[in-house]
């Protein structure tokens, strides 16, 4: 059964750990990131950009074969699944579809638009119980064609999206998606403790946390992070596990051309991705 990431989020900032949102991109992604959170007991929220809804062929699709997979799997550990960098139209599909949370992000409007499309989303959320996200301050980077340059988000701007009810706040510092330029400056930690103070407590999201060295994911976790996103670390060391297979020849042995023998090496290597994830944010055993 999936359930909303409010109450996983909650008792995660107070106490000072992270919960792991892992995108998912197919059927072996879903399995091997259940798979290692059940076996490390701990709650996850499975990521779904638009761009891989699409390609899963809708989100009505995604949430059924979530469902039956946690079902199937007799996963036990808390389960969301979350709809990442919504649009307004994309959110609104995602409530309908059966997802639990929903991520609107509308920093990319004048902040009134924002606060106007975020309300009545937060509304909506809600009465069909569900979380809901925001974002101030565009995260850098691409995301499915969205691109941002890594802003700081204004502590105003975050209180006055906080206030309208949402459930976790995703606030620019620095932060950019997919791999780090050699020049990148760093986490703004001054600003993340700015807009902590000015947020309520609410639980904030780092996204772009593939690259991220591990004392500041740390420090952000201190200073109020309590979602933290990866989604190019599992693509990445996927690639590399199913290259170095078809490298060796495996493909070429006996049946070794067998899709689900292919992609075993790639499944195995997201699993043992999440699981240092989840060492390292300290949300082993917190399922």
């Amino acid at each position: 059964m999936l359930v909303n990431a409010t109450e996983m989020l909650l008792k995660a900032r107070d106490g000072h750990y992270g919960v792991p949102q892992f995108n998912i991109n197919n059927l072996e992604w879903t399995k091997a990131v259940l798979l290692a959170c059940e076996e490390m007991k701990s709650p996850v929220i499975l990521g779904v950009s638009e761009g891989a809804g699409k390609y899963m062929t809708g989100y009505k699709t995604v949430a059924a074969m979530v469902k039956a997979m946690v079902e199937s799997l007799n996963i036990t550990v808390p389960v969301a699944l979350h709809l990442d960098h919504g649009s307004y139209e994309g959110c609104k599909a995602c409530v309908e579809a059966g997802f639990s949370s929903i991520m609107f992000d509308g920093s990319h409007y004048p902040i009134e638009e924002n606060v106007e499309k975020t309300k009545e989303l937060v509304a909506l959320a809600h009465a069909n119980g569900m979380s809901i996200e925001a974002e101030v301050g565009s995260i850098g980077g691409v995301e499915d064609g969205v691109v941002g340059s890594g802003e700081i988000a204004d502590p105003e701007e975050c209180a006055k999206i906080t206030a309208l009810g949402i459930d976790f706040l995703a606030a620019g510092i620095g932060n950019i998606h997919g791999v780090y330029p050699a020049n990148w400056k760093g986490l703004d930690f001054e600003a993340l403790d700015r807009i902590h103070k000015a947020t309520n407590n609410i639980p904030l999201v780092l996204h772009g946390g593939t690259g991220i060295p591990d004392e500041m994911i740390a420090k952000a976790i201190s200073l109020g992070v309590s979602k933290i996103n990866i989604n190019t670390e599992c693509q990445l060391v996927f690639a590399e596990a199913t290259r170095k297979y078809i490298e060796e020849g495996k493909d070429q042995q006996g049946k070794g051309f067998d899709p689900r023998k292919l992609l075993a090496p790639g499944v195995e290597a997201i699993k043992a991705k999440c699981k240092e994830k989840i060492e390292l944010f300290g949300c082993a055993g917190k399922g």
